[in-house]
């Protein structure tokens, strides 16, 4: 089973968040659940759908080729609080537990937040991510993969692709941590986590290639029959949008 630990995360009230879920390739085709501790009723067999019964705000997107189901809740109150586990189902019946996490709704500040979930760069290029926290532990950032592959404090490099980590100040939103990762690859895509102690927060970044352009012009220099053109060829590199 493919489970990477515990953690909690922070949203506030009316917010949302997303939760990729990674399990193992055998259970692919298995129904997906999200559970929450004290109310075992949602992870009942009979649920077949891709969406909650129980859980009216939470829905699940299932991508098989990454081995990975995301848990979206929108819209989330104080009553929605609480721990909860990704689970799949296994013979019609039993439930096994993929992921774990703490859900924290607050009417203030979240302890660990970014501006957005949703990350896009260009291969070959870099991707700036920034991660605010008030709590204090130890700050790192993250690759779900098959196993999880961690850079703390510093630097270093996870799957060849070179990661900074920089610790500031903001005088509105305290503390950053600033996350530049470099050398982008097209399989670069997937999810991350930034970490600071026990709280997690994911980002998805998405690699999309470079496209190059050219555009060719003539122009006529001199008179008679001395004229001759001259062809000019234009490259740019344009970043998809």
């Amino acid at each position: 089973v493919v489970s990477t630990g515990a953690y909690r995360v922070s949203v506030k009230t009316g917010g949302s968040i997303t939760i990729p879920c990674r399990y193992d390739l055998k259970y692919k085709n298995n129904v997906k659940y999200l559970c929450k501790v004290g109310h075992l009723q949602i992870c009942s067999p009979d649920v077949q759908t891709d969406h909650f019964k129980s859980i009216d705000k939470a829905s699940i997107s299932h991508d098989i080729n990454k081995q990975t189901f995301t848990v979206t809740m929108t819209d989330l109150g104080t009553e929605d609080s609480g721990r909860y586990w990704c689970a799949v189902e296994i013979n019609g019946g039993s439930d096994v537990m993929i992921e774990r996490f703490q859900l924290s709704v607050t009417a203030g500040t979240p302890e660990l937040y970014v501006d957005q979930q949703e990350v896009t760069g260009v291969e070959g290029g870099s991707v700036i991510v920034k991660c605010y926290y008030r709590n204090t532990g130890n700050r790192k950032w993250c690759k779900i993969r098959d196993s999880v592959q961690c850079v703390w404090e510093n630097s270093g490099t996870t799957e060849g692709k070179s990661v900074t980590l920089q610790q500031t100040t903001d005088a509105t939103r305290g503390n950053v941590l600033t996350v530049t990762i470099s050398g982008l690859k097209m399989d670069s895509t997937g999810w991350y986590r930034c970490g600071v102690g026990d709280l997690m927060m994911p980002v998805h970044i998405t690699v999309r290639q470079q496209t190059t352009t050219q555009s060719t012009s003539t122009m006529t220099r001199g008179q008679g029959e001395g004229h001759h053109e001259v062809i000019i060829t234009h490259s740019s590199t344009k970043t998809p949008s």
